[in-house]
């Protein structure tokens, strides 16, 4: 592992307090919810990692690929001494690619809400590229915080938000998002960003519904940090994972489904939930290119390059915003 002038951890992460009020909140509301950015927590994050593997989930093996063939391309875009900002880092698997080709890449920075996850993806990275300044920071990125200076000769300053999750905002809220990130990046900001295609419905459907039960686990996994964290009750195998693609909407839906009437403790408060009542949990937007283009454009940024796999499944686009 490196030393400490080439690893550094920044920890902003909102803490229990954060969690237990969203929590709270999305119960009370009519219909339910949880928000999505609460499934990473470490046990989330590993079981995210693991449905990436499966053969239905071809999302992930999809962008690695367009990343590998296209990555001197996506190098020649980005040119020397560039500072990579990835936002919800994960396990920092696609950026190998990326500071692999890089031309004299000086610091990457990833940014994830998951404490234990990101410190040890960012300690690999520092291990396997010393010469890269690994500057980590745990904080939720998408509200305001500050990167950390980086000194060196000048290169951009460059975002990276792979994975499609660009596709759990809703649509205006993607305006938002890339408005904020690109405030966060500064004048003329540049971003890489994967995001999912709109396909066939079964090809959905089953990407979110695989045969070993991941998907399942991880929407089920914020049953598991209720009980573990709010001091709970609740009767987790009662619940059942709930996904479909919703054509009209251009979005796959996941819910959390009650299988009876029932009721649970949380954090000190008692909560009914009727059989077949549902806890919206996240939704996945995907895009046809030119919408994706048109949506960015909204946001004050443009599509310097868009590259797709050959079935046109997903598609990675670099923007800059002038």
């Amino acid at each position: 592992m490196p030393d400490g002038s080439s690893f550094i951890f920044h920890d902003l992460a909102p803490g229990e307090d954060s969690f237990r009020d969203a929590v709270l909140a999305g119960l009370s509301a009519r219909p339910k919810s949880l928000p999505c950015k609460f499934f990473y927590d470490e046990r989330g994050s590993a079981l995210f990692e693991a449905i990436c593997e499966v053969p239905e989930y071809y999302l992930t093996r999809t962008e690695l690929a367009i990343l590998e063939t296209k990555a001197g391309a996506i190098a020649e875009q980005i040119g020397p001494n560039c500072r990579l900002v990835e936002l919800g880092s994960g396990a920092s698997r696609k950026v190998r690619l990326l500071l692999q080709a890089l031309q004299a890449p000086l610091a990457y920075v990833p940014v994830d809400i998951s404490r234990g996850f990101l410190r040890e993806a960012a300690a690999g990275i520092a291990a396997d590229f010393p010469d890269v300044e690994v500057i980590a920071v745990c904080t939720d990125y998408t509200r305001p915080f500050a990167l950390p200076k980086i000194s060196g000769p000048a290169g951009k300053t460059v975002g990276f938000f792979p994975g499609s999750t660009i596709g759990n905002f809703e649509p205006e809220a993607v305006i938002a998002f890339l408005t904020h990130v690109g405030k966060l990046l500064g004048p003329g900001a540049e971003m890489l960003i994967g995001a999912d295609v709109k396909k066939n419905k079964a090809i959905l459907d089953a990407a979110y519904n695989d045969a070993q039960g991941l998907n399942a686990a991880f929407n089920l996994n914020l049953l598991h940090r209720i009980r573990g964290e709010l001091d709970s009750d609740i009767a987790i195998g009662d619940f059942a994972h709930v996904a479909f693609y919703n054509p009209d909407e251009g979005r796959v839906e996941l819910y959390i489904k009650s299988l009876s009437d029932q009721s649970a403790v949380i954090a000190g408060r008692r909560f009914s939930f009727s059989a077949d009542e549902m806890i919206h949990t996240e939704n996945s937007y995907k895009y046809a290119v030119a919408e994706f283009h048109a949506l960015a454009a909204r946001a004050g940024f443009r599509a310097l390059d868009t590259w797709t796999d050959a079935e046109g499944k997903f598609a990675v686009y670099y923007l800059r915003r002038d």
